[in-house]
């Protein structure tokens, strides 16, 4: 049996857990891992975002380290990340170029979609978990639709930003920039993999103590 002491302390853990969890989830206030180039270390940071993108993948078959790289280079892991603004006249700030927004950088006709065929008319795009099962959501939709294996992952991310439909005639081939960058999605992706694989025992390890850890 535990001594009175003992159980106070379990209960400020699990308390201290839940707070924790939910700071780290709430939209816009979560800053960006200092180190974006580890998996374990942005993981061990923020321990919520392990579980979430845990549970996309169980859901839409979309692998931790797939997403972890597609929403890096999206928005660098920024909650609130918007498009730049056009410049009117070279330089009045105008329109932006899209309505993409988040950390995924979604759109608002597929975000209104997702949240549709998803089931989650409460998501938010700058929520990371809303995020994570958003990205999860699209690449397995996109996987069936253009018949690309899920660990393709350069199709994959040229699908995300192409559409369906433009990837299948071929919109990306005129545009080096996004070439290049889905060779960055691929090269993180697999980086990512390599580390979640040497932690993954003690992130799960430590799921309960994780605000200490």
């Amino acid at each position: 049996m535990n001594s009175p002491s003992s159980s106070h302390w379990i209960r400020l853990t699990a308390v201290l857990g839940a707070v924790f969890t939910a700071a780290s989830l709430l939209p816009g206030c979560a800053s960006p891992p200092p180190n974006p180039d580890d998996l374990c270390s942005i993981f061990r940071q923020k321990h919520a975002w392990y579980r979430v993108t845990r549970a996309t993948q169980r859901r839409w078959g979309i692998d931790q380290a797939t997403q972890m790289a597609v929403i890096f280079q999206e928005s660098s892991y920024r909650a609130g990340a918007r498009p730049p603004r056009t410049r009117l006249l070279g330089f009045i700030p105008w329109r932006r170029k899209s309505s993409a927004f988040g950390y995924a950088q979604v759109v608002d006709a597929t975000w209104d979609l997702y949240r549709r065929e998803a089931t989650r008319p409460r998501a938010e795009r700058d929520r990371f978990a809303d995020a994570s099962d958003c990205v999860g959501w699209y690449l397995d939709r996109i996987a069936k639709r253009a018949r690309i294996d899920k660990m393709s992952v350069r199709s994959l991310y040229l699908a995300y930003h192409e559409g369906v439909g433009g990837f299948q005639r071929g919109t990306h081939l005129e545009k080096q920039w996004l070439l290049d960058a889905s060779y960055r999605v691929q090269r993180r992706s697999a980086r990512y993999r390599a580390q979640l694989d040497r932690c993954r025992e003690a992130l799960d390890r430590y799921h309960w103590w994780w605000p200490f850890y």
